[in-house]
């Protein structure tokens, strides 16, 4: 049997308490699942009201009562493997995260200004002997979304190195203007599946991290890295040399291969699936629409379209299912799908690419950021509302 990407069978849903039946902020976990674990992060502590719960529906509050914003995490026995995040909590505010989990061993992390390894707790799920299956829909039609998705990220993760390959040949022979050119359109086939990427904790940092991101002394590497050098600041950047360009341009095609060879073997629950689409969702709020994401190039709509081209792939693999559980909620997420799309659609060029992002003003921006948010809230609700 091989191995879920997001360990076993663990999902994240990102739902409010209130849909599980939980309504006390400080009510303790269940020993048997159905139970809410209070989390208080600091800039000094990740603190959790207990570390040991028995499988089923376990519910993370998450509250930040330090200064800076904050993350929570829940990872893999391995530390590195996503198997649920809760992004941009800001002082003083709680977020909930609801995950359906096996037995097994995991780590929790808060991350107080979103930046490094984060503090770090281990955490333990015993077998409780809950059913974790998903009732009232075919089981055929479930294994067809899971199987689709694998067939999905497969493909796009060939595609990427196939694009990668051609990008650094452009830019590492120097000619800077093909390099320009395929640099959006390489990324995208990333973006489609940046969770899946995200979720391999050894790869993202390697590959997508931004200069603003970097930590004390941290290497930086990556798509990012070479963005600057094709689109440098007009003072203080001195270009890479031939020479110097050639290890940026090995290392990042070594860890795209790496990539490609790891999403071989991953399968993907509909849990996963849904709560990557999501996912694809968030990082075009925390990234994209701020111009944050390509800001040498500003390219940012090619990597914006991409994000939402893999949540919308997401979400018509398993809206068989969604149709059974909640008719109304698929119609309404595809329904802003569309209003997005044509949204990002009035930002094309004649060619059919996009404008630089730069060139965006800030009412069209919120527009687009509007309809994020419009989607993002009923996608949100997607795999609770299949799973529970």
């Amino acid at each position: 049997m091989k191995t879920p990407l997001f360990a076993v069978t663990l999902s994240a849903l990102a739902l409010t308490l209130s849909a599980c039946g939980l309504t006390e902020p400080n009510a303790p976990a269940a020993s048997g699942g159905d139970g809410q674990i209070s989390v208080s992060s600091t800039s000094e502590a990740c603190d959790l009201s207990v570390t040991e719960v028995g499988s089923g529906n376990l519910a993370f509050r998450v509250k930040n009562e330090g200064t800076e914003v904050t993350e929570f995490y829940l990872y893999a026995e391995d530390g590195l493997r996503i198997v649920g995040e809760i992004e941009n909590i800001g002082p003083g505010l709680t977020r909930d995260l609801v995950v359906r989990a096996t037995a097994g061993d995991y780590v929790t992390a808060c991350k107080p200004g979103m930046v490094g390894q984060g503090i770090r707790n281990a955490f333990t799920v015993t077998e409780s002997g809950e059913d974790l299956g998903i009732t009232g829909v075919d089981a055929a039609d479930i294994e067809a979304a899971e199987t689709q998705y694998a067939a999905y990220v497969r493909d796009q993760s060939q595609e990427l190195v196939d694009a990668t390959g051609d990008f650094l040949k452009a830019w590492t022979s120097g000619d800077d203007d093909l390099a320009r050119r395929l640099y959006p359109t390489a990324r995208q086939h990333w973006e489609r599946i940046e969770t899946v990427a995200e979720s391999f904790g050894d790869l993202d940092p390697k590959m997508d991290l931004r200069e603003a991101d970097l930590e004390p002394g941290q290497e930086w590497t990556g798509w990012h890295r070479i963005e600057k050098d094709l689109w440098p600041p007009a003072t203080g950047y001195v270009p890479l040399t031939a020479a110097e360009r050639q290890p940026f341009a090995d290392d990042l095609m070594a860890n795209t291969e790496v990539l490609q060879e790891r999403v071989q073997t991953e399968t993907y629950t509909v849990s996963d699936i849904g709560n990557g689409a999501k996912g694809l969702l968030d990082e075009v709020a925390a990234g994209k629409i701020t111009g944050e994401e390509d800001i040498w190039s500003h390219t940012d709509l090619y990597d914006f379209q991409a994000n939402v081209d893999g949540a919308r792939v997401a979400y018509e693999g398993i809206k068989p299912l969604l149709d059974v559980k909640d008719a109304a909620l698929s119609t309404d997420i595809g329904e802003r799908f569309d209003a997005l799309q044509e949204l990002l659609d009035g930002h094309r060029t004649a060619e059919g690419g996009f404008v630089f992002y730069d060139t965006v003003e800030q009412p069209q921006r919120k527009l687009l950021s509007d309809a994020v948010n419009a989607l993002g809230e009923p996608l949100s609700k997607m795999t609770g509302a299949i799973i529970l």
